[in-house]
């Protein structure tokens, strides 16, 4: 389980990309990969076909690339991106801190 969730907003800091931020649009656990909006921008070609009124879709579209989780970190609330740690809240639940500033994220 990673630490980094759907709607964060992460830097790169490794890769084309690097030092670019962006916010998670989702998470694939199984190959530890995110998708970033904004970041790692690929050209898909697809056959272009009409829709049932007529509008053509289909071309070359752009479209956000998978990163490595390893190449991202979290941007806290200050602006900088810091590594994320854990700890208990006072009703015992587990919470993300900022190990840079040991706030609540």
């Amino acid at each position: 389980m990673s630490a980094i969730k759907k709607g964060d907003k992460v830097q790169v800091i490794a890769g084309k990309d690097k030092g670019k931020t962006g916010t998670v649009l989702s998470i694939h656990h199984k190959d530890a990969r995110v998708i970033v909006e904004g970041i790692n921008r690929v050209l898909r070609h697809t056959k272009e076909s009409q829709t049932e009124r007529g509008v053509k879709v289909g071309g070359i579209i752009t479209k956000e690339a998978a990163i490595h989780l390893s190449n991202v970190q979290l941007v806290a609330d200050d602006g900088k991106a810091s590594r994320i740690g854990a700890k208990k809240d006072e009703r015992g639940k587990n919470v993300r801190i900022s190990v840079r500033t040991g706030k609540e994220i």
